[in-house]
């Protein structure tokens, strides 16, 4: 593979980690106008299946009998695994409604560990000594990063259980959206686990919504959460991971953390102190020690 073709996938790549990096500040900023977690979310999956459903539809008209029909085994499975899709976004942003952002996208990473741990289980093997040091690394990261050493700050602990939720919900995304129905286009397993997200959202907001629903959420955040969250970070990931290949890609897309930071710091005013930082730093550090080979080539 070219140098040229790989720069171009760090690019996507982090084009793709920067938007989603942008979504919790955009959704406390709803929060601010009045808007729930309900409408936030409901507004997010309906755009971003119009969206997706565009998407396919060009695909199918410029590919026309090349692009692989998914079965209804395939649509099936991703739209179970869709409903994880669904489950960490409404935990996630039930997350930032209780702690700050920079605080919730630290959990949010606490996949690093969640993985190991899953692919521990489903393996049956214990984990490689460099990823039990990330692991390790990740937890002293976080207990920096979410200022925990500090006994003035409080936390509310219903903010810190949904962002453990978000993670574990999200670590189970990662697993099952690259071993579901890989045969069929990337747009087409977007849009059926999307699909199986929204089974998950609408069930929540027929749920807990009380008040008549603000169909304005749809002219203004919907469709920043949606373009930032559901369609554009998508294609760009599956456009540049097949050119960074899976352990760049990971180390690329661990920017999101610090977009997000830096995106409540300088939107919402969050305070984020150097020993934060510190630990920001040390869990992306973690990410790179997870996905690259120490082992020298003979």
């Amino acid at each position: 593979m070219s140098q040229n073709n790989v720069l171009k996938g760090v690019f996507l790549v982090a084009l793709g980690a920067t938007s989603y990096g942008m979504l919790a500040t955009f959704v406390k900023m709803a929060y601010t106008e009045g808007y729930t977690t309900a409408e936030v979310t409901t507004s997010q999956f309906i755009l971003g299946i119009i969206g997706i459903l565009i998407i396919n539809a060009f695909q199918k008209a410029k590919n026309k009998e090349k692009t692989v029909k998914a079965s209804p085994k395939n649509i099936f499975n991703l739209m179970l695994a869709g409903t994880s899709l669904g489950m960490t976004s409404l935990f996630y942003y039930l997350a930032v409604k209780y702690i700050p952002v920079s605080i919730g996208i630290v959990l949010l990473m606490q996949t690093v560990w969640m993985g190991v741990l899953l692919e521990m289980i489903l393996e049956k093997k214990l984990p490689s000594t460099q990823k039990v040091i990330a692991v390790l690394i990740v937890l002293v990261g976080t207990a920096l990063a979410t200022n925990i050493i500090n006994n003035d700050i409080q936390l509310d602990w219903r903010g810190i259980g949904w962002g453990v939720l978000a993670a574990a919900s999200f670590t189970t995304t990662m697993f099952t959206a690259n071993r579901v129905a890989t045969e069929i286009s990337s747009a087409q397993r977007s849009l059926y686990m999307l699909l199986g997200g929204a089974v998950i959202v609408f069930t929540f907001g027929f749920i807990t919504q009380v008040t008549p629903f603000n169909l304005t959420i749809f002219l203004k955040w919907g469709i920043i959460l949606s373009l930032f969250g559901t369609i554009i970070p998508p294609m760009l990931m599956n456009l540049g991971f097949p050119l960074t290949g899976i352990g760049l890609g990971s180390i690329v897309s661990a920017l999101e953390l610090p977009v997000s930071v830096m995106m409540a710091f300088v939107l919402l005013n969050e305070k984020v102190i150097l020993l934060q930082w510190l630990g920001i730093i040390l869990i992306i550090f973690a990410i790179i020690i997870m996905n690259v080979n120490f082992k020298r080539k003979i």
